[in-house]
C-alpha cells in the first residue's frame, strides 16, 4: 500500500493541551501580555503618524499664509475707441467671467480644496497731497460668488456711476475722470471727510485724480476673509509703502468699477483671483496631487509678458506641499527605523520565554514521547496552545490601538504575532525530539570534533550572514538614505527597497551582540584561570559558574540589543530637542528678523537705525535678501538666495550667535586685485555652484554684473542654494543694495521689531522654536523615542528576568551541592551573583557605548535636519546621565535577583537537590 494512504491529520490530547495549560498559566499570560503591548504600540503609532501627517500638512499650508494662495491674473480688453478711451459698464461682469473662468480651469479636485474665490481689483498707490504726513491711497473692489463682503451704509450711499449713459468716450488728454469710492468708518475719521468730499491725491507721475466719496460704511463682518486681500479697506494701515506712512483704501462698487479704469491709465488697474487653500480638507494622501495640479497650472500658464487675456497661474502651494511630503516621509522612515527595533527586541524576548517555557516542559514532553506521543500530534498541540494565545494578545493590542489612536495598522503586528506563536512549538518540538532521540556520542575523538565543528560553521554561517546584511543595510542607507524615490507619488507605507536601509540600526546592534557573544566566553574563561591562581573559594566558584553558562547567546543578544535600541532612541530625543533649538537660529538668523515689504524697502536704514536704538538691542544687520535672484553659470540659469550685505557686520553677527561661524566671509573684503569679478561666496546642495566658477547677476536695462566664487557660503535662512555678496564690493560694480531684511540680535529684540510702523513680516526665533516644538511631526517623533525607549528598557529588563529565571533550576541545584562544602547561604548569593552579574555588567557598560557608534552612524541619513529646520544634519547628543540610569537600572534588576531567588530557594531539602538527576 502506498505511504501516503497511511497518513492521517495530527490528533491533539486534548486534555494533555488544557493541563499545560492550567500548569504554566503564568508564563503563557507574561508572554501574551508581551505581545498585547507591543502589538499596541506598533499598531497605534502608523495610525497616529497617518494623522499627525494630515495634520502636518494643514500646519504647513497654515503656516505660509497668503502664499500658499493660489492666484490667477489677467489683462483687461483694451478700451481704446476712435479718439480716446470708451467706459466699459459691464466690467463688473466682465470680472464675474473672469473669476468663474478660472473657478473652471483649477479642475474638481482642486476645487475642492480651495475655498470659494475672491475677485479684487486694485487701483495704483495714490499720493495724499493734504497732511503733514506722508499718506497713500488705494481703492479696491472685492467681489465673491455672492458678490462682494456685506457692508452697512452708515452715511451717504453706495458708489454710483460718474455718467447716466453707459457709453462714453473720453479723450486721451482728457481732464481726470471722477470715481465714486465708499470710506470705512476708521478711514474717514482719520482724514476728517465725509460723504461728496474729493480726497486730493496724485499719482507717481504727479497727475491728480478726481475721487469722490459717495458714502461711509461698516463691514458686516470684519473677519471675513476677504477683507483679508485689502486690510485698507477697514482701517488705515501705517507703514505699507514705507517707514511714517499710512495706506488708506476706498470701496468701489459694480456701478463705480468702469468709472475707476477710465480714472487711471490703462494697465494701472489690476484684476485678480484668489483661491485660498482649505486646510482642513488637506489630507496627506491627496497633497501629492494637488500640488502637481498646481505645477500643471503654472507650467500653462500664460507669460507675463503677454497682453493677451490668458490666464496667468502663481502660487506656493505646490513648494509648501512637496515640503510637507518629505517632512512626512522622513518621519514615517524615522518612526519605522524605532519600530523596527522595538520588534526586534519584542522578537528576541519572545524567543527567550518560549525556551523558558520549554525548560519546564521539557520533563513532560519527554515522558509524553515516552508514551508513544508522535511529534506531529505533539507538534499540532504546541501550535494550537500557541496560537491562541498569540492571536487573542494580538487582537486584544490592536483593539486597545483602536482605542488610543484613529486607525490601527495590523502589518507591523504580524510579526509579533507570528514569533509567538511559532517560537514555543518550534523549541518544542525540538525538546521532544532530543528527549526521545537514541543517538549516543560517538566515541571516536575526530568524531566528536567533527560534530563539534559542524556546530561552529553553522554558528559562523548565521554571524556572517547577519553581518553581511547589516554591512549593506549600513551602505544602502548611507548612499540611498531612507526618503522614498519619488516623494510626491509614495503612498505612505514602507517600500520594499526601504526594507533594508531601516533594519540598519537593528542589524547594527544585531552585529554588536554577537560580537560581545563570541567576547564574554573568552573573558569569562580568562576571569577564571585568574581565579584559580588566587585563595578565594567563592571567586573560583562564580568564575566556574560564569564559564559554564557565558555561551547562552539568546539571554546575552537579548539584552545588548535591547539596551543598545534603547539608548539609541534615548539619544534620538536630545538631538531632536538641540537640532531645533539650532534650526530656529538657522531659520531666524538672530534673535529676530525683519522681512520689509518690497514698497518699504527704501526706508529700510532709517528703521534699523531707530530699532538699534531700542532698549535691549545689541546688534543690528541690513540686508539685501532676494530669493530666485537670476544668477547664470556658463551654460546654466540658476536662481539661488542672493544676500547682499556688509560682510563685517554679517561676520560679527556670526561671530556672537550660536550660528555656526564663516571664516570665507573675510575673502570678500580681502585686499588685492579681484578674480574676475565681485567676490561671492556660494553655496548648493545639488553642486552646481562651486568654489571657483564664474557667474553672472542678470540686471533689467544694465549688462550683467560678473561674480567670482572664492569660497563656501554659511547657510542664510535655511535655504539651500545660497549666494553671498558684499555690499561695499557690489555697489562699486554698479549696483547699489536696497536693504529689505534686517537681523535683530539681544534680549529687547522681539520688543523692538513688534511696532516699528512698517509693512513688514515678524519673525522671532522663541516664536520659531515653540512652533516647531508643538509641529505634529515633530512631537509625534519625541513622544515615539520616549515611548520606544521606555518599551525597550522594559524589554531588556524582561529579558533579564526570564534569563535568569530559565537557569534558576540548574544554578540553584548547583549551589545547594556547594553549601554541603562548607558554603554559607551568604556565600551561596555571591556566587550567584558571580554568574548572573557578568553579561549585566558588560551589557550596562557596552549597551550604551554601542547605542552611541549607532547613533553616530546612522542619524545623518536618518534626515533629522527636514524636521528640525537646520541646512545640515544635526550633530548627535549624548544624554550620559539618561544613559546611566539604563546601567543603573540594569545592575540593580541583577542585584535583586539574587535575593529573589534566594527567598524563594529557601524551602528547598538538600535531599532532594542531591537526588536530582538520578
Amino acid at each position: 500500500m502506498k505511504r501516503w494512504l497511511t497518513r492521517r491529520w495530527p490528533a491533539p490530547h486534548w486534555p494533555s493541551v488544557r493541563g499545560r495549560g492550567r500548569t504554566d498559566a503564568g508564563a503563557l499570560l507574561l508572554t501574551a501580555a508581551v505581545i498585547a503591548a507591543v502589538t499596541m504600540l506598533v499598531g497605534a503609532a502608523p495610525a497616529l503618524l497617518r494623522a499627525a501627517a494630515d495634520s502636518a500638512v494643514q500646519d504647513t499650508v497654515r503656516r505660509v499664509g497668503q502664499t500658499a494662495n493660489v492666484l490667477v491674473s489677467a489683462h483687461w480688453e483694451g478700451d481704446d475707441g476712435m479718439t480716446g478711451r470708451v467706459r466699459m459698464p459691464q466690467l463688473a461682469k466682465d470680472v464675474d467671467d473672469f473669476r468663474a473662468r478660472a473657478a473652471y480651469a483649477l479642475g474638481p479636485d482642486l476645487d475642492a480644496a480651495l475655498r470659494p474665490p475672491v475677485a479684487v481689483v486694485n487701483g495704483p498707490i495714490l499720493s495724499i497731497t493734504e497732511g503733514s504726513t506722508p499718506r497713500t491711497f488705494q481703492f479696491s473692489y472685492l467681489a465673491g460668488d455672492l458678490g462682494g463682503p456685506d457692508v452697512t451704509w452708515v452715511a451717504g450711499s453706495a458708489p454710483g456711476a460718474a455718467v447716466g449713459d453707459e457709453f462714453v468716450e473720453i479723450p486721451y488728454d482728457g481732464p481726470p475722470w471722477p470715481v465714486q469710492i465708499g470710506l470705512s468708518e476708521a478711514d474717514a475719521a482719520a482724514l476728517h471727510l465725509g460723504p461728496g468730499d474729493r480726497i486730493p491725491v496724485k499719482d507717481g507721475k504727479g497727475r491728480e485724480r478726481d475721487v469722490r466719496i459717495s458714502g461711509i460704511y461698516r463691514p458686516a463682518d470684519s473677519a471675513d476673509p476677504a477683507w483679508q486681500l485689502a486690510p485698507a479697506l477697514l482701517r488705515p494701515v501705517p507703514g505699507a509703502d514705507g517707514v511714517g506712512t499710512t495706506r488708506f483704501g476706498g470701496l468701489l462698487s459694480r456701478d463705480s468699477l468702469p468709472d475707476a479704469r477710465l480714472a487711471v491709465s490703462e494697465d494701472q488697474l489690476r484684476r485678480t483671483v484668489h483661491f485660498a487653500p482649505e486646510p482642513d480638507a488637506l489630507t496627506w494622501e491627496t497633497s501629492a496631487a494637488l500640488a502637481r495640479q498646481v505645477v500643471k497650472l503654472k507650467a500653462n500658464s500664460g507669460a507675463s509678458n503677454d497682453r493677451d487675456q490668458s490666464l496667468k497661474w502663481e502660487s506656493q502651494l505646490d513648494t509648501a506641499l512637496r515640503d510637507a511630503r518629505r517632512q512626512i516621509s522622513a518621519a514615517s522612515a524615522q518612526a519605522a527605523v524605532l519600530l523596527t527595533g522595538v520588534l526586534a527586541a519584542t522578537v528576541l524576548v519572545l524567543l527567550l520565554a518560549a525556551d523558558l517555557l520549554v525548560r519546564r516542559r521539557t520533563p513532560a514532553l519527554g515522558a509524553a514521547r515516552q508514551r508513544g506521543v508522535a511529534l506531529p500530534d505533539l507538534g499540532a498541540e504546541l501550535v494550537l496552545e500557541s496560537t491562541v494565545v498569540s492571536l487573542s494578545a494580538g487582537a486584544v493590542g490592536l483593539a486597545l490601538a483602536r482605542v488610543a489612536a484613529p486607525g490601527v495598522s495590523w502589518t507591523w503586528a504580524v510579526p509579533v504575532v507570528l514569533a509567538g506563536a511559532v517560537a514555543g512549538p518550534a523549541f518544542g518540538i525540538r525538546a521532544a525530539a532530543r528527549a526521545s532521540r537514541d543517538r549516543r556520542q560517538p566515541a571516536n575523538p575526530a568524531a566528536r570534533r567533527w560534530i563539534r565543528a559542524t556546530g561552529q560553521l553553522r554558528r559562523a554561517a548565521v554571524e556572517a550572514a547577519v553581518l553581511i546584511a547589516a554591512t549593506g543595510a549600513f551602505v544602502t542607507l548611507h548612499q540611498r538614505g531612507l526618503l522614498p524615490v519619488g516623494s510626491d507619488g509614495d503612498t505612505g507605507e514602507l517600500a520594499g527597497d526601504l526594507i533594508l536601509p531601516i533594519s540598519a540600526l537593528t542589524l547594527g546592534a544585531l552585529v554588536g551582540a554577537l560580537v560581545l557573544l563570541r567576547l564574554l566566553p573568552l573573558g569569562a574563561r580568562f576571569a577564571l584561570r585568574q581565579a584559580m591562581r588566587s585563595r578565594r573559594p567563592l571567586a573560583v566558584f562564580g568564575a566556574a559558574q560564569a564559564a559554564t553558562t557565558a555561551g547562552r547567546a539568546l539571554p546575552l543578544l537579548v539584552l545588548v540589543s535591547a539596551t543598545a535600541l534603547a539608548s539609541f532612541a534615548l539619544i534620538l530625543g536630545p538631538t531632536v530637542s538641540r537640532g531645533l533649538t539650532d534650526g530656529a537660529w538657522s531659520t531666524v538668523g538672530a534673535d529676530a528678523r525683519l522681512d520689509v515689504d518690497a514698497d518699504a524697502a527704501e526706508t529700510t536704514p532709517a528703521l534699523a537705525e531707530r530699532i538699534a536704538a531700542a532698549p535691549g538691542v545689541r546688534q543690528v544687520v541690513v540686508a539685501q535678501v532676494t530669493d530666485s535672484a537670476p544668477v547664470f553659470t556658463e551654460s546654466t540659469l540658476l536662481t539661488p538666495r542672493l544676500v547682499i550685505v556688509d560682510t563685517a557686520a554679517f561676520q560679527r553677527l556670526l561671530a556672537t550667535t550660536p550660528l555656526p561661524d564663516a571664516p570665507a566671509l573675510a575673502r570678500l573684503t580681502a585686499p588685492g586685485p579681484r578674480p574676475g569679478g565681485v567676490p561671492a561666496l556660494v553655496r548648493s546642495s545639488s553642486g552646481e555652484l562651486r568654489t571657483g566658477m564664474r557667474l553672472k547677476l542678470r540686471r533689467d536695462d544694465a549688462p550683467a554684473v560678473q561674480l567670482a566664487a572664492v569660497g563656501t557660503a554659511p547657510s542664510v535662512g535655511g535655504a539651500n542654494d545660497v549666494v553671498i555678496v558684499d555690499a561695499a564690493a557690489l555697489a562699486d560694480a554698479g549696483l547699489p543694495a536696497v536693504p529689505n531684511t534686517v537681523w535683530v540680535t539681544g534680549p529687547g529684540a522681539a520688543r523692538a521689531v513688534s511696532d516699528t510702523g512698517v509693512t513688514a513680516d515678524v519673525v522671532v526665533r522663541a516664536d520659531v522654536l515653540r512652533a516647531q516644538r508643538v509641529a505634529p511631526l515633530t512631537a509625534g517623533l519625541l513622544r515615539l523615542a520616549w515611548t520606544a525607549a521606555a518599551v525597550l528598557l522594559a524589554l531588556g529588563l524582561l529579558g533579564l528576568t526570564l534569563a535568569a529565571a530559565a537557569g534558576a533550576s540548574q544554578r540553584w541545584q548547583t549551589l545547594t551541592r556547594l553549601r554541603t562544602l562548607g558554603l554559607r547561604p551568604r556565600d551561596v548569593r555571591w556566587v550567584a551573583a558571580g554568574e548572573l552579574l557578568p553579561p549585566v555588567v558588560v551589557t550596562a557598560v557596552c549597551g550604551p557605548l554601542l547605542g552611541a557608534l549607532l547613533a553616530h552612524l546612522t542619524l545623518g541619513p536618518l534626515e533629522l535636519r527636514l524636521l528640525t529646520g537646520q541646512a545640515a544634519d544635526p550633530v548627535p547628543v549624548l544624554p550620559w546621565w539618561l544613559l546611566g540610569l539604563v546601567s543603573v537600572a540594569l545592575l540593580a534588576a541583577a542585584a535583586a535577583v539574587v535575593p529573589v531567588e534566594a527567598a524563594l530557594r529557601r524551602r528547598d531539602r538538600l535531599g532532594e537537590v542531591l537526588r536530582a538527576g538520578e
